[in-house]
């Protein structure tokens, strides 16, 4: 579904990825681990063409999407839940889900796409008049995955989605994704600092390291290896 070929890029002439390759198959959870600094962010932000790559490719199920703009690539159902949410805080739940289906003019389909995200959040069901700054950190998380789900992808990438959460509602969020994962038939691309909650969900997972892929495998397999481990707590 999703590839990265041999992708380099650079900020202001420095060096952030390198010929990093990797991909998210069909239906499929995908998990990438680093440190702050290894350029998570910065894969994510040259899948939506935020980032251009110095050299290599991107493909999205069979479309080279690196020569697109971001709108086009959103277009195509890729959905991104950016790192601390992003959310409109003072603009009400509704409003915010809504605005997930930016791209959707058929009123019928929005309000089935809503029908599936009051099933899987009943807590934001209950309160869409309400604006979505009061909500707690959790309740946030959950706004902002809804939202994501909104313009109906075909993969959704999360950005550190359990960063800043307590430990509850991380496991809760995490079971959300399964969920979603497992019904909605989405693909999900995992960027994460936590190993072993991402590493629990996911089939396959990389290691990023200083822009580098160090290593991909099999979950299990990944959580097993002390090299990995000692690997991914490097700087």
């Amino acid at each position: 579904m999703l590839e990265l070929k041999e992708v380099s890029t650079e900020y202001d002439k420095i060096p952030m990825l390198k010929k990093v390759s990797l991909n998210i198959k069909n239906e499929e959870i995908v998990c990438l681990l680093g440190a702050n600094g290894a350029g998570k962010t910065t894969i994510l932000k040259t899948i939506l063409s935020l980032v251009k790559p110095t050299e290599g490719t991107t493909y999205f199920q069979g479309k080279r999407i690196d020569i697109l703009r971001t709108h086009n690539i959103v277009k195509l159902g890729v959905s991104i839940i950016p790192e601390g949410r992003r959310i409109f805080p003072k603009m009400t739940n509704l409003e915010n889900l809504r605005l997930g289906a930016y791209f959707e003019k058929d009123e019928k389909k929005i309000e089935k796409r809503l029908k599936k995200i009051y099933e899987l959040f009943p807590i934001i069901k209950k309160r869409l008049k309400q604006t979505a700054g009061t909500l707690s950190g959790g309740e946030q998380a959950m706004l902002a995955i809804a939202r994501g789900m909104m313009g109906h992808p075909k993969i959704m990438l999360l950005d550190e989605p359990s960063l800043g959460l307590a430990p509850k509602i991380v496991d809760e969020y995490f079971e959300i994704i399964k969920r979603i994962n497992k019904e909605e038939k989405i693909a999900i691309f995992l960027v994460e600092q936590n190993p072993k909650e991402a590493l629990s969900i996911a089939s396959r997972g990389y290691i990023l390291q200083k822009g580098k892929i160090i290593i991909g495998g099999l979950s299990d397999e990944l959580l097993k290896s002390q090299i990995i481990r000692n690997a991914y707590l490097e700087a």
